[in-house]
């Protein structure tokens, strides 16, 4: 075991998983140019071929940079979209930063452009569709009959309600105008490409994004049924309310479904996923002196049920050997008070709280895009002395999480993880470290 402190080699673990998620090196790994011939990912076209490229997501500046160095002069436009402040220098590419988690004018706006790109005649040989998470807020343009708030207003109540993305985006896939297959019926060239970096449990296609290149499984009464389940009947506007129970009795039309023609031009591949993370996670755990057990989508659930789980179980294990836990997934919080904080952070404080007192257990959970929640925090760490920690800054843990607060307590514990933004988005990752009575 090296010498470095419990946090400190967690977090050099947890970049160790993020360098392995790095998405401009995944999306140079599968494009091609030379004087023979264009490879997107195995789509081989001539080599004076022209390709249209669209990214949007927490990556897509990265994704889109890839893009620039690998194909030149044969893009004939490119369009990244991305949350503010994950941003990055392109020289083909016009960069259009929004909004995140919830919509704004500026992912409208951005929405209409890339839905203008991708229909216009001529079109290009090829589209190229660079995917990464966020990409469902950030180009968020509404079906008609709706407003841009109304689809704000609907992501801040389900988001309230602790929405899981499978619910979230069952209702974007029937309120917007690129998700739910959209994009990939409007766009006009013979062939689309979508290259992605996944960001939700199971690594769906259809839940990716929303799915804007994928035929959707859901229906309208799948996303009245979620927003039934997440939102009180005031916190939805009524237009959205409306519009999903027209659908239902079959006055709007569905999302495009699977079996449609159009879909035979899109060709996708996930480059990284949470896997990914976890599985570099867990070398770089045993090369720092570690046995490892890998739990894959065990984040799942409310965010305190699982830290505390977590830290009861690190608590209840017998070990001779410094063990470390590596779990991936992605919470949810539902919130009940007024503070700030995000679902890792809301994680770490309950399980801050389970190893109040306890030697010997170290826990780091953190976002793999940087941001958790809207906080400057990636996430935060705790071990049995962090709620000591807390208190002698006047912050008392059980109090912080009834309301929410887990940034206000780990901001003044000392506990946040500040990464800024990664280049990445593979969900969430946990490291618990549970080291031999006195070893550390």
């Amino acid at each position: 075991m090296t010498p470095a402190s419990p946090r400190a080699r967690l977090e050099a673990i947890h970049r160790v998983a993020l360098q392995a998620c790095d998405a401009e090196a995944a999306v140079a790994r599968v494009l091609h140019r030379d004087d023979e011939s264009i490879v997107l990912d195995g789509l081989r076209l001539a080599p004076d071929a022209r390709v249209g490229a669209l990214a949007v997501g927490k990556a897509a500046a990265g994704m889109a940079r890839a893009c620039e160095k690998s194909l030149g002069d044969a893009l004939c436009f490119g369009l990244a979209i991305t949350k503010d402040e994950h941003g990055l220098p392109l020289e083909r590419f016009e960069l259009r930063e929004a909004a995140h988690p919830v919509p704004d004018a500026r992912g409208a706006a951005a929405a209409r452009e890339a839905l203008a790109l991708a229909s216009a005649e001529p079109a290009p040989d090829a589209l190229l569709v660079l995917l990464s998470g966020g990409a469902s807020a950030l180009w968020t343009c509404p079906l008609p009959g709706l407003e841009r708030e109304d689809l704000a207003g609907t992501t801040r109540a389900l988001l309230r309600g602790g929405a899981s993305i499978d619910e979230l985006n069952a209702v974007r896939k029937h309120l917007c105008e690129l998700t739910g297959g959209r994009l990939g019926l409007a766009a006009a060239s013979p062939h689309i490409v979508g290259l992605v970096i996944s960001d939700v449990p199971g690594d769906r296609l259809d839940v990716i994004a929303s799915g804007p290149l994928t035929p959707d499984p859901s229906r309208f009464v799948d996303a009245l049924a979620a927003l039934e389940a997440r939102c009180s009947a005031d916190s939805v506007p009524h237009a959205v309310l409306a519009h999903l129970q027209a659908g239902v009795r079959g006055e709007r039309s569905e999302s495009p479904k699977p079996g449609e023609r159009g879909f035979e031009r899109v060709q996708q591949r996930i480059l990284v996923a949470n896997a990914t993370a976890l599985a570099a996670a867990a070398e770089a755990g045993r090369a720092a002196g570690y046995q490892v057990r890998v739990v894959a989508d065990g984040l799942r659930g409310e965010a305190r049920e699982i830290g505390a789980r977590l830290a009861r179980e690190a608590l209840a294990l017998r070990t001779e050997t410094p063990l470390l836990l590596v779990i991936g997934g992605e919470t949810t919080v539902t919130v009940r008070g007024d503070g700030r904080g995000g679902r890792s952070q809301e994680l770490a404080l309950a399980a801050a709280l389970a190893l109040d007192g306890a030697p010997g257990v170290a826990l780091l959970a953190a976002g793999t895009d940087g941001t958790d929640g809207p906080t400057d925090a990636a996430g935060a760490h705790a071990d049995g002395g962090s709620v000591a920690r807390g208190r002698a800054q006047g912050q008392e843990a059980g109090a912080a999480l009834d309301r929410n607060d887990s940034y206000g307590f780990f901001d003044a514990e000392g506990g946040l993880l500040r990464t800024g933004p990664t280049g990445t988005n593979v969900m969430d990752l946990a490291l618990v470290a549970v080291h031999p009575e006195g070893v550390e």
